[in-house]
């Protein structure tokens, strides 16, 4: 079996059990989905919609998060880990989009990564969910799974984005990447099927006995 053949089962799968997909992050507007997608570092995404919850019913402009100034958004989002990096992020990247954008989210992969906490993973999620424009986001858990289904071999994320890119259409890639992620949550957790036990991993390698070891991100 090839690296065609395994995507091919993993995409069928996915699609049986995941038809319709919703993003996991609430948001509001694009630019509170940037705010979001950023607060999911190192975060989960059920903690990031129960800080945002409080916070975006009144602030959701760049604007407002200018006036509320840096340590008033570190209150904001105290519960999320590393929150005052985060903040401070947050500040920053809004009063860029002020100076520089007019208070709008720009719609290119260069400009969203050149804002101050904004990276390709967190710029890719912002194109995908928020623009609809193709992009394959890859976060470590992608990462992982894209290893254990033969998909690619763990180099490094941008490795990994480039294999997914190539052996799917790009017309399926925003929904892969929620599917991934969701199945990845429900079905080959990191600590549960090691390669092993999900439909998709002992279909693609029905003679793997021992726990796959992958590469981190």
């Amino acid at each position: 079996m090839n690296e065609n053949d395994r995507a091919r089962i993993a995409f069928k799968t996915l699609n049986r059990i995941y038809p319709n997909i919703k993003v996991p992050l609430n948001s509001r507007n694009v630019f509170t989905l940037l705010i979001s997608v950023l607060l999911s570092a190192q975060c989960t995404d059920v903690n990031v919609n129960n800080v945002t919850k409080d916070i975006y019913p009144k602030y959701y402009k760049p604007e407002h998060f200018v006036k509320l100034g840096q340590k008033k958004i570190e209150k904001l989002i105290k519960r999320i880990g590393i929150f005052r990096i985060k903040a401070k992020s947050i500040y920053y990247l809004s009063k860029t989009l002020i100076e520089k954008y007019g208070g709008k989210v720009p719609k290119t992969f260069d400009e969203l990564e050149e804002l101050p906490g904004v990276g390709h993973k967190t710029a890719s999620v912002v194109m995908s969910q928020g623009f609809g424009y193709a992009a394959f986001p890859v976060d470590t858990h992608i990462h992982r799974l894209a290893q254990r289904w033969g998909l690619s071999n763990g180099k490094n994320v941008v490795q990994t984005e480039e294999d997914l890119k190539r052996l799917f259409p790009k017309k399926y890639w925003n929904k892969l990447h929620l599917q991934i992620i969701y199945y990845g949550r429900e079905y080959c957790k990191a600590r549960d099927c090691y390669g092993l036990s999900c439909k998709i991993c002992t279909t693609c390698y029905p003679n793997r006995k021992k726990p796959l070891k992958t590469k981190k991100a």
